[in-house]
Formats: structure tokens, C-alpha cells, sequence
């Protein structure tokens, strides 16, 4: 029963809909989280290499994560909005 509860909904298109979001969402948050360690990596080998520069790599580590966090919320937001749709 259950089986062909999904099957008429994927054949309907909205399991896929619903897949392809979940996808998307998975993306965003991987992006998300390689682009922000490279940030958080390449800041700390910047600082070792330059201590007396650390407050100003800092302050760039932490706008450029936030930035990366924005764009990301954007991006699951689309998802969800693809899947309720």
C-alpha cells in the first residue's frame, strides 16, 4: 500500500521535487561547510605567518563566513520552498 502510495507521487512528479530539494539542501550545506574551513584554515596558516595582522585577517575571516552563512540560509530557504511546492 504504502509502496504505491510513493510510486503515484513520484510518478506525479512531486517525489522528485521533493528528492531534488532535499539534494539541493544537502549541497548548500556542504558548500557552506568547505568554503568556511578553507576560510577558517587559510586564516589561521595567514596569522601564524603574520601575528601583528591577526585582528585585520580576523575581521576579513569573519565577514567572509558570514557572507558564506547568508547565501547558504538563502539557499535552503529555495529548497524548502521547492519542496512545499
Amino acid at each position: 500500500m504504502l509502496l504505491a502510495i510513493l510510486l503515484q507521487a513520484v510518478s506525479e512528479g512531486a517525489g522528485l521535487g521533493i528528492m531534488g530539494a532535499g539534494i539541493g539542501a544537502g549541497l548548500v550545506a556542504l558548500g557552506a561547510g568547505l568554503g568556511i574551513g578553507r576560510i577558517g584554515g587559510s586564516a589561521m596558516e595567514s596569522i601564524a605567518r603574520q601575528p601583528e595582522a591577526g585582528g585585520k585577517i580576523q575581521t576579513a575571516m569573519i565577514i567572509s563566513s558570514a557572507l558564506i552563512e547568508g547565501v547558504t540560509l538563502f539557499g535552503v530557504v529555495v529548497c524548502l520552498l521547492i519542496a512545499i511546492a
